[in-house]
């Protein structure tokens, strides 16, 4: 895998983006505050400002490495920042797979940008750093994010059973997809 970092990608009607730290109030305001985006990821909801930008303190150090793909999906109409998505885990980068997560604000669901960001990013991933595998997962309670992988060219693999537990302390099911180079070669 031929890592370049975080560069910015342009869909139809997104920007995606590094994060900025002036970035904190709306992406505690879109996601990072709302519980209900946060039952379906590895983390609380933010409790304040501070916590977001704390974060984005630590991720905006990390731009400094080539290995780090994080982006904010930013609306290019109103510029206003609806999510993030990234390759979350660096343990096999070394082999060309690249696992991505992403979390969009409630207010910006169901409106087919998961899937523009997604596939953004699987072609990036796949055609300017020269991956070999793009995988994801999601918890049994979310299906809508398996619905956004499938949409996205992600094929399903398996189920890991009572793998994670929610914030409220119920244990989930992680429904795990990839692709590979040659099927997206023979999809894009």
């Amino acid at each position: 895998m031929k890592h370049i970092g975080t560069k910015n990608i342009e869909t139809e009607r997104l920007l995606l983006r590094r994060f900025k730290l002036e970035d904190a109030q709306k992406m505690y305001d879109n996601w990072a505050s709302n519980p209900n985006v946060a039952k379906y990821v590895t983390w609380e909801a933010h409790k304040d400002v501070n916590e977001t930008k704390a974060l984005l303190e630590e991720w905006v150090e990390k731009y400094d490495s080539l290995e780090t793909y994080k982006w904010v999906a930013e609306l290019k109409d109103t510029k206003e920042i609806i999510g993030s998505i990234d390759v979350v885990s660096k343990t096999f980068l070394p082999y060309g797979v690249c696992e991505i997560g992403y979390c969009y604000g409630e207010d910006f669901w169901g409106k087919g940008y998961g899937t523009e960001c997604l596939k953004a990013v699987i072609r990036y991933l796949f055609e300017e750093c020269d991956a070999d595998v793009i995988c994801a997962g999601h918890l049994s309670q979310n299906p809508g994010s398996g619905k956004v992988m499938i949409k996205s060219g992600l094929t399903y693999e398996g189920t890991q059973r009572g793998r994670f537990v929610d914030s409220d302390g119920i244990r989930n099911d992680l429904l795990t997809y990839s692709l590979t180079k040659e099927e997206y070669k023979k999809i894009k």
